[in-house]
């Protein structure tokens, strides 16, 4: 038998079903096609090293499967490239040197050594980590939403302050049609405000907003 390893990322803004239904998808069908699943990977959300689809985040999932039969190769690639679910796919022959990599790192034999103690001058040179901001207090945004935009890579008020109308509209389309009506329009605006502190200044505009939308004089 031939051993294979086929790694591919889900579209984060899925819900946590949908993204789970998706891994199990392939599961099922290399399983269907007398495969052997030797392990399986859930490593979870990941930033990604460039933006794809406008994410900058991906759900990474990793099957190790042995098969003697070499067509399913190209029908799990055919499937996984068809998916609008899945952003990347990385498919790969293993030798066996890569089989015996996978089982030392499995077994705990590679990798997990004790990294150095950094100096202080180290360590002012490593980036902070990025704390996701309450983007709930943009008038407009619901938690529901704000998951969204969190998946999408959109965290704090500063990221939200950049992203374009189009951009928030493609993620409420790849999260279905029930995100359709809301118009992000003044989101920016606002989060421009509270990415600078001007709690005062973003009071007054949401005073004069409706669900994150400008109310006209005859409305009000």
């Amino acid at each position: 038998m031939r051993n294979f390893e086929v790694t591919f990322i889900v579209d984060p803004v899925l819900s946590g079903d949908e993204i789970k239904s998706t891994a199990k998808t392939y599961e099922d069908l290399l399983i269907n096609e007398d495969c052997s699943i030797v392990y399986k990977n859930e490593m979870g959300l990941k930033q990604l090293a460039y933006p794809i689809n406008k994410r900058n985040s991906g759900v990474y999932y990793c099957i190790e499967y042995k098969t003697e039969n070499m067509s399913i190769v190209p029908r799990l690639e055919l499937a996984l490239k068809r998916d609008e679910r899945i952003m990347r796919f990385l498919s790969i022959n293993l030798d066996k040197f890569g089989v015996k990599y996978n089982e030392d790192k499995r077994n705990g034999l590679i990798g997990k050594k004790e990294r150095p103690k950094s100096t202080k001058d180290e360590q002012k040179n490593v980036a902070p980590k990025v704390h996701p901001q309450d983007l709930t207090k943009i008038e407009g945004v619901g938690p529901k939403i704000a998951q969204l935009l969190n998946g999408a890579g959109i965290l704090t008020y500063l990221d939200l302050s950049k992203a374009t109308v189009a951009e928030i509209k493609d993620i409420f389309d790849k999260a279905g049609s029930m995100y359709a009506t809301h118009d992000p329009s003044s989101w920016a605006e606002q989060a421009t405000l509270a990415h600078q502190t001007k709690w005062n200044d973003l009071a007054t505009l949401q005073d004069k907003l409706k669900g994150g939308v400008a109310v006209s004089s005859e409305e009000e």
